[in-house]
């Protein structure tokens, strides 16, 4: 016979009969409803969290805590001065644009926009820029100046 739409049926021994609890003795799940004698998930409405580790101390709680989380602490992401000139190197950056954060994101040399940019003096600058970032460091702010470059701090 054909497999047609109207005269599929399932594989034999696939399809079992659905558990009907409390429909009597006879049907073998009577009584009890397969919830056993007396204890909290025989009762109706019986919910156990899953953390719930039977009123002995909670694990979160017996472990001890240590140190301390900063709210408040601000995450830079940071840019080294050689990694600048290496981007002017490849042609990612002119030597006559201005470098922003946008900018920086942009080229790849940063990888989130929303996060603040700091400079940083590692390695050398060759090229006078105008550098707007939100941080920069001692080093750096003194190696853009010392070539002619300018740093502006948003």
């Amino acid at each position: 016979m054909p497999n047609i739409l109207s005269n599929l049926k399932p594989a034999p021994g696939s399809r079992k009969k659905e558990k009907r609890v409390g429909r009597g003795q006879g049907s073998g799940h009577g009584g009890t409803s397969t919830r056993g004698h007396k204890g909290q998930k025989s009762r109706s409405g019986e919910s156990i969290k899953p953390w719930f580790e039977g009123g002995q101390m909670p694990l979160i709680r017996r472990i001890p805590k240590r140190g301390f989380r900063n709210p408040f602490k601000v995450e830079y992401q940071i840019v080294n001065l050689g990694r600048l000139q290496e981007l002017i190197d490849r042609g990612k950056i002119s030597a006559d644009t201005k470098v922003t954060p946008e900018l920086l994101y942009e080229v790849g040399a940063v990888s989130k926009k929303a996060l603040p940019v700091k400079i940083l003096g590692d390695g050398e600058l060759k090229v006078a820029l105008e550098i707007s970032a939100h941080a920069f460091s001692k080093s750096a702010l003194q190696k853009i100046q010392a070539i002619g470059g300018k740093a502006i701090k948003l």
